[in-house]
């Protein structure tokens, strides 16, 4: 075992730690028996200034699988509560994650470090506290993709092997992953303390909240229903940016869903091959809850929840509060109708607004419902079609005649934009990707490295998602949907 203290700064200014407190349990994770780094994300590590320059990999590897001690480090489990799958549970919290601390990025931005699977906190619940390497690779793709996506979403920093074996219907390689993200307050930690009838915690978290993420609505009249109103317009962003690239995050509870507005634990998430708004790919989800045509509709549910928790700070006339939330949180799907329509505009090649937009894309969305067509390589497509070659659109669907009628309505409507053509292909291109991360590619990488410890293919999977808009020769097995024999694709919790 390396030493439980490693000689390196990274500069830790921990707000949450020293301006929470009651928030959380100071905690230290299990030091690994033998950790070994799998993979370091040098740039972001660049990025928020962390010198790792004058340490072994071997020290890497120890500081990104918990239990080493750091200078200005003041790791610590989080609490928070939740709906889950539409039940309240009180006390949830980090069961098997650590705050290790707060950095400032070169930029002059703020990040948690954060490790999951570091093992058991206060907040284990009965569980082992640790993670196995399979859940920790999909969520360092699954991240570092939807960043490649400009999508908002908590990235991966490290993900390092243990040493020891976790049982996971069967021994599975222990390992942890050191993600980022601009906070990992939640909406569960808003109704961690409401549920309590704790006010006084809430809006001393609300107030929190506003400094580190909306410091420009302190001085508004009510900075509450503000704080509200930038949450919610924030997750209208966020569900936009899904919708608009075909993912399906899989268990959007509460506790789930962050106040920054950034995709946060990826569980059993997906992305659709064929366009279908019932799809579901989480095991657990057997009714639907999560389905990825509902995911905007459970992300307004959710900001009802945090609403709920705001009121008290909104107004001290109930009545008026409830009046003020619940305005806001229409407003979402206003905003996020919006925005999902100028994406889907964008994606069809579209600067302008006419009426019958939406339903132009709408009748697209339903002949490929109607015959089960790829998501994106339709879209992907399209910016072929606008320089006059048809073919391998065409060929996605079964009968083409429908998409040829809906393809004159699509040309009337380009004649009336202005942009010009060359213009218009890049533009398609620059939001229409080539390679997403693809179920049964995805995977292929985390059964090697489960299997057989070969981290190959997690490698070269991650070097086609780093440049996810260009088109590269060699790599058309990458921007192929799943082969026939794949079968129905199902995802856990990884818990």
């Amino acid at each position: 075992m390396i030493d439980q203290k490693i000689n390196v700064d990274f500069k830790f200014d921990n707000t949450y730690a020293e301006k929470l407190e009651g928030f959380y349990v100071p905690f230290i994770g299990d030091q690994a028996p033998d950790p070994k780094l799998v993979s370091l994300n040098h740039s972001l590590a660049d990025t928020l200034g962390l010198d790792l320059n004058s340490l072994s990999l071997v020290e890497v590897a120890a500081i990104f699988s918990g239990g080493i001690s750091l200078t200005g480090c003041a790791p610590l489990a989080q609490v928070y509560a939740g709906h889950q799958f539409g039940g309240f549970s009180s006390r949830l919290g980090d069961g098997r994650a650590l705050l290790l601390g707060e950095v400032i990025d070169r930029n002059g931005e703020r990040y948690d470090i954060h490790l999951k699977g570091s093992g058991r906190t206060p907040y284990s619940r009965g569980g082992d506290g640790k993670a196995a390497i399979g859940p920790v690779l999909r969520e360092y793709i699954l991240g570092e993709a939807m960043n490649a996506l400009n999508v908002p979403t908590t990235r991966a920093l490290a993900a390092v092997t243990t040493g020891e074996n976790v049982y996971r219907e069967g021994l599975q390689q222990g390992a942890v992953l050191a993600r980022v993200a601009e906070s990992h307050l939640r909406v569960g930690t808003f109704q961690y303390f409401a549920a309590q009838g704790q006010n006084d915690k809430v809006k001393q978290l609300a107030d929190y909240t506003i400094q580190r993420h909306f410091p420009k609505i302190k001085s508004d009249e009510n900075s509450y229903i503000s704080l509200l109103r930038a949450v919610c317009e924030r997750q209208a962003v966020l569900l936009a940016k899904w919708m608009n690239i075909g993912f399906v995050h899989g268990v959007m509870n509460t506790d789930n869903m962050t106040i920054s507005g950034e995709t946060i634990d990826y569980g059993p998430c997906a992305f659709i091959d064929t366009y279908d708004p019932a799809a579901v790919f989480s095991s657990i989800d057997q009714q639907g809850r999560y389905a990825y045509g509902n995911q905007a509709h459970m992300a307004q549910w959710n900001l009802a929840r945090l609403a709920e928790t705001l009121l008290p700070l909104i107004n001290s006339d109930s009545d008026e509060a409830v009046r003020m939330a619940t305005e806001e949180v229409n407003a979402f799907s206003e905003n996020y109708q919006a925005l999902w329509l100028e994406g889907m505009r964008t994606k069809i090649g579209l600067t302008t607004m006419e009426e019958g937009d939406q339903a132009l894309i709408n009748d697209l969305l339903a002949l490929m419902k109607e015959q089960s067509v790829d998501f994106t390589l339709l879209f992907r497509g399209l910016s072929d079609v606008v320089q006059g070659e048809m073919e391998v659109v065409r060929s996605l669907f079964a009968d083409p005649e429908p998409f040829n009628i809906w393809y004159e309505q699509w040309f009337e409507r380009l004649a009336r934009d202005p942009l010009e053509l060359d213009a218009r292909v890049l533009l398609m291109n620059s939001v229409n990707p080539v390679y997403i991360p693809r179920n049964h590619k995805v995977e292929e990488a985390l059964q090697a490295a489960e299997k057989d410890q070969n981290y190959e293919p997690f490698e070269k999977l991650m070097s086609v998602l780093a440049d996810p808009f260009v088109e590269r020769k060699g790599l058309d097995e990458y921007a192929l949907p799943a082969p026939s024999d794949f079968g129905p694709y199902r995802t856990f919790c990884g818990t």
